[in-house]
């Protein structure tokens, strides 16, 4: 049975990257939070999906949140924990991992960490960088906090933020990468045609693409690797959200394009591959080992 790894990472409409140059993090506690009613609206969305899955089965999501949000609303972390889903680190600020200095970029992987494993008294084993921002020395760091597993790698070269990775030779068997014996890479998932890379992971990508073809590339990633990983964002199902109307047209088109459909496209998406495992991301770790 194919796997499928559904990620969210857990940020609100004030934190993205493209909307820093107008909302300072000053301002971040006089904002209107909404990530809480949308992150509820998912788990909901989730939970609704049980019945087209053989045995009931909850389709579960891997959630990235920042410990910022976590200090903030530290029922909506026990809340997704409770609900049978894993709760993983985005970092504590959402600061871009590549432009913080070492020691600072540790501080902030070991604080997010300990927020969120405070609130469910559980390990949380997995951590994604703010906007993919991942190179081999952040890695490295990620590892010496103690979590278990990146998923930060995403090989669209065409976006300029997005990190790179020199990743050891898959072993063709998973999508997880084996970086050292206790840790992983788990990259997101694009489709390879020929030297052309196809953004599929999910994301602005997933609103923008019309469903079919969107559909047809996952079939074919899942065709090829037996694994698919998706990621998302509780903001891109918030078309009610505060405009920043002095952003730039171009980071405006990208983040508001599309946000009334992507609720029904998600749920489409899993029906679609019902007959898959919806597994976390620790959990398809383990699975890979057995």
């Amino acid at each position: 049975m194919s796997n499928i790894l559904l990620t969210i990472d857990v940020e609100d409409w004030f934190q993205v990257e493209n909307f820093k140059p107008w909302i300072a993090y000053s301002t971040w506690s006089s904002r209107e939070l909404r990530v809480e009613k949308k992150t509820h609206q998912l788990l909901d969305l989730l939970d609704s999906l049980k019945s087209v899955h053989p045995g009931n089965k909850l389709p579960k999501a891997t959630f990235f949140i920042l410990g910022w949000i976590a200090e903030h609303i530290p029922d909506l972390v026990k809340e997704i924990h409770n609900r049978g889903h894993e709760v993983a680190s985005h970092g504590y600020s959402h600061k871009r991992c590549d432009r913080q200095p070492l020691l600072e970029l540790k501080a902030d992987l070991q604080a997010s960490k300990k927020i969120l494993e405070d609130i469910i008294s559980a390990r949380v084993y997995g951590y994604r960088a703010p906007n993919f921002s991942i190179n081999n020395k952040v890695l490295q760091v990620i590892e010496e906090c103690g979590y278990k597993y990146d998923s930060s790698y995403n090989s669209f070269g065409l976006h300029g933020r997005y990190g790179h990775l020199t990743l050891p030779q898959s072993n063709g068997k998973s999508i997880a990468v084996n970086i050292t014996k206790d840790f992983h890479e788990i990259p997101v998932s694009n489709l390879k045609i020929g030297k052309t890379i196809i953004p599929l992971g999910g994301g602005g990508y997933f609103r923008l693409m019309p469903f079919m073809l969107f559909k047809y590339g996952v079939k074919k990633i899942l065709q090829k690797d037996n694994a698919y990983i998706f990621y998302m964002h509780p903001w891109e199902i918030d078309p009610e959200q505060p405009r920043v109307d002095e952003a730039y047209p171009t980071y405006k088109f990208r983040h508001y394009i599309n946000l009334d459909k992507t609720a029904a496209r998600l749920s489409a998406l899993i029906k679609s591959f019902k007959s898959c495992s919806f597994v976390t991301c620790s959990e398809y770790i383990n699975l890979i080992r057995e």
